[in-house]
């Protein structure tokens, strides 16, 4: 059945393909947040143990919820490593090489800040798009990247 959700075919699928972008991003950082859970070293390992867990376990929530978001436009989430790898803006590389919880932070905190940007730069020419509720659902996100980045910095600050 086709999609009528009052939004042109063309504007479903600008959308689809920032939310696509933006899904690799959350996979990618997900996969990298459990990476800093199991691998932190250091006289803080159980604290900051804890608190990567606590961060994956949010940033899976985020990924389920876009690749819904994909799903209600009526189009299909990617959903497979290749394809993530290839629209991430993100890298599965570190600047950091460090398994210290100093600089996992510093590593994480710079992908978070990344979507950030990311989102920024497509809330208003979604909502321009009369997609308010994506417009939404990316404000929401965004208020979650700027807690997230918060708490990483206060870390190391």
């Amino acid at each position: 059945m086709k999609t009528n959700i009052g939004l042109k075919d063309d504007v479903r699928q600008k959308v689809t393909d920032v939310l696509s972008r933006l899904l690799a991003d959350e996979f990618v950082l997900y996969t990298k947040t459990r990476k800093a859970h199991y691998n932190v070293e250091g006289i803080d390992f159980h604290s900051m143990h804890l608190f990567f867990q606590s961060q994956y376990e949010a940033t899976i929530v985020d990924v389920d919820d876009i690749a819904e978001r994909i799903r209600h436009l009526g189009h299909y989430a990617p959903s497979s490593l290749k394809e993530y790898l290839a629209l991430t803006q993100l890298t599965e590389s570190r600047d950091n090489e460090g398994n210290d919880s100093a600089s996992w932070i510093k590593d994480l905190c710079k992908d978070h800040e990344a979507i950030i940007v990311f989102l920024r730069e497509n809330i208003d020419p979604i909502d321009e798009m009369h997609d308010q509720g994506t417009a939404d659902f990316l404000t929401s996100l965004l208020e979650k990247h700027e807690e997230a980045a918060w708490m990483l910095r206060a870390h190391i600050k």
